[in-house]
């Protein structure tokens, strides 16, 4: 029974004794501290700056894209536009007409018209539904073989700052210098 209250006044004693060090306590968590350069998380003083780290090594990082490639080719397209019958039929029987009443005679000449009109009008329809052809060339396209093709997908970079080394996984080479942020807070 008397164990009890003993380990709570070492434990007391030492709670105590830790405060009377002469470090004042730390500030509760997003209380800040002293300034610095600017702002950080939850008003906290940002501890931070840039610096240069050496690289020491780079080494790409392969993956495989899968594609597939479209085959294109030029293909010959016929276009025909049909004509107009209507204006051709009329245009062909004037036409005939008018060489009909030429040839004809007399009585020969009423009838030689009228053939010629009719025969114009045949054949100027016959024309005109024939229309107009266009040819022309048009790019077809049609989904390819898919292919497999291995590319970077980034770097693996080790690099050393004030002797210690470290590796990041980037997504460019860097050269043989990597610009490196650098913070600093209190270890909990």
């Amino acid at each position: 029974m008397l164990l009890i209250p003993l380990l709570a006044l070492v434990v007391v004693s030492t709670g105590v004794a830790a405060q009377d060090s002469g470090y004042p306590p730390p500030p509760p968590p997003g209380a800040g501290g002293p300034p610095g350069p600017g702002p950080g998380p939850q008003g906290a003083p940002d501890n931070a700056h840039t610096a240069w780290a050496d690289v020491l090594r780079v080494d790409p990082v392969y993956g495989v894209v899968r594609s597939a490639q479209p085959q294109c080719y030029n293909q010959q397209v016929v276009q025909q536009t049909p004509g107009n019958t209507t204006a051709g039929t009329v245009l062909g029987a004037v036409v005939g007409g008018v060489l009909g009443s030429t040839i004809g005679h007399g009585r020969g000449n009423t009838a030689a018209t009228v053939g010629g009109a009719v025969i114009g009008g045949a054949v100027g329809n016959s024309v005109a539904s024939n229309g107009s052809t266009t040819v022309s060339n048009q790019t077809v396209c049609q989904q390819g073989q898919v292919v497999d093709q291995r590319q970077i997908i980034g770097y693996d970079v080790e690099y050393r700052y004030h002797g210690d080394i470290y590796m990041s996984r980037l997504s460019y080479d860097p050269g043989e210098r990597l610009r490196v942020r650098v913070s600093v807070s209190p270890a909990d």
